[in-house]
């Protein structure tokens, strides 16, 4: 089947982690009209009849580390041709390998599928704060970064690149409707983090960046999704905290200045042609 707008062959599309970002994702993917089928996968029983009331057809497994579920809907889950996971990654020092053995079990899902095409939504959080612009080239190696195992998990699924399309999108911190930057800051005392710039992309916005990549073509590619400006993080907790009538934090003078980072998008920007509906940070729609 071919779409008469986008002249594109509409796709058996995956979603593994159809979450607080993969739902509405999934929603935009149906609203765009490039895919033929929309699976999404869930570990709450409670949202089956959700997501067929949404039009998307329903999958329930874990990954705990490895895939645990019923073996015919796995298999059929990963009957597709674009597959999205956008399943939180679990780093805790205490279990370093965790995701990375959630990546690899996968990965063996994979490469028994038709699957042609990955996105992998990884974060930000990856880069050190090198006190200036960040690019996509800054971490290539768990040596260079801040989440190691994140970076092994992406390495994991970029040796798939070859018989397989692979991009990696870094997100920022991903806010918007009921992520609230200053729901989690509200009436502490004395923050000292009042001068870092943030490095933010509203949820829709995410969801309109995948859907853009998958309707001009997913590359073998690493991009950082984050929104364009970078206020400060007291801008943002001053200014969703008055929205909300919430009681702002109060910030005091570090002796050390603290380490940041500015994280670049430039270069998604480069190969896509998307307009960003909430560019500015301080402008983010919410809703509680």
């Amino acid at each position: 089947m071919v779409d008469k707008n986008t002249k594109i062959e509409k796709k058996r599309i995956s979603i593994l982690g159809c979450g607080w970002l993969g739902f509405p994702l999934a929603q935009r993917l149906l609203a765009d009209d490039i895919s033929s089928v929309i699976k999404g996968s869930t570990t709450s029983i409670d949202k089956i009849e959700q997501f067929r009331q949404a039009g998307i057809e329903p999958f329930l497994f874990n990954l705990d580390p490895e895939l645990n579920g019923e073996g015919s809907q796995i298999k059929s889950f990963f009957e597709a041709d674009t597959l999205i996971i956008a399943i939180p990654p679990k780093l805790s020092k205490n279990e370093a390998d965790f995701h990375p053995r959630q990546i690899k079990s996968v990965i063996e899902q994979i490469e028994r599928s038709p699957i042609t095409e990955i996105i992998y939504v990884s974060s930000t959080s990856i880069y050190p704060d090198l006190n200036r612009i960040v690019v996509e080239n800054d971490v290539t190696s768990p040596e260079q970064s801040a989440s190691p195992a994140l970076v092994e998990a992406e390495s994991l699924l970029l040796a798939l690149r070859g018989e397989r399309k692979v991009s990696i999108l870094r997100h920022g911190g991903l806010l918007g409707y009921n992520r609230i930057p200053g729901k989690y800051v509200r009436g502490q005392k004395d923050m000292t983090t009042a001068s870092i710039p943030v490095n933010y992309i509203h949820r829709d916005d995410a969801a309109g960046i995948i859907s853009t990549i998958i309707t001009k073509g997913i590359l073998n590619e690493t991009f950082n999704i984050v929104a364009a400006l970078h206020p400060t993080r007291r801008e943002v907790y001053e200014k969703s905290c008055a929205q909300f009538g919430w009681e702002a934090p109060t910030f005091s003078d570090p002796e050390i200045k603290p380490d940041f980072k500015i994280i670049s998008a430039e270069k998604l920007t480069k190969f896509y042609p998307y307009t960003f509906k909430y560019p500015d940070p301080l402008l983010f729609y919410y809703e509680e």
